[in-house]
């Protein structure tokens, strides 16, 4: 049997679309200490930062098997975004919190503790992990 290559990036965007198609607001966890990650350092907190990948928020978004980039405004500031796939720790709904916990990856610092990142917004998530 042939090796597959991995899940993260197709559950990513379905799970994207999924989050519009139910007219709510997609947001991304992303671990901001991974190699080659681009995002506004003034919003990172614990080598992590929440965006909103909303269409009304963000533009030229795009979501490859590599990378997720878009040009979003920060404070005011436009910033051109670069995530590595491996980088994005969950995606989830802010509305209600459904969405996936993705594992992480060994390029990765490992967590301080077992618990899953919980997305802060409005109540609990209800997220999966998966590999």
């Amino acid at each position: 049997m042939a090796d597959m290559s991995p899940s993260r990036p197709y559950m990513l965007r379905a799970l994207y679309e999924w989050i519009l198609d139910n007219d709510c607001t997609p947001y991304v966890l992303v671990n901001a200490a991974h190699p080659d990650t681009v995002v506004p350092e003034g919003f990172v907190e614990d080598n992590q930062i929440v965006l909103n990948l909303s269409p009304s928020a963000i533009r030229a978004l795009e979501m490859d098997n590599d990378k997720l980039c878009f040009d979003g405004r920060f404070g005011g500031v436009a910033q051109q975004v670069w995530i590595p796939i491996g980088a994005v720790m969950a995606i989830y709904a802010r509305e209600n919190g459904q969405g996936m916990v993705f594992e992480l990856e060994p390029a990765s610092p490992p967590p301080e503790d077992d618990t899953p990142p919980t997305p802060p917004a409005g109540g609990k998530p209800s997220l999966k992990v998966v590999k």
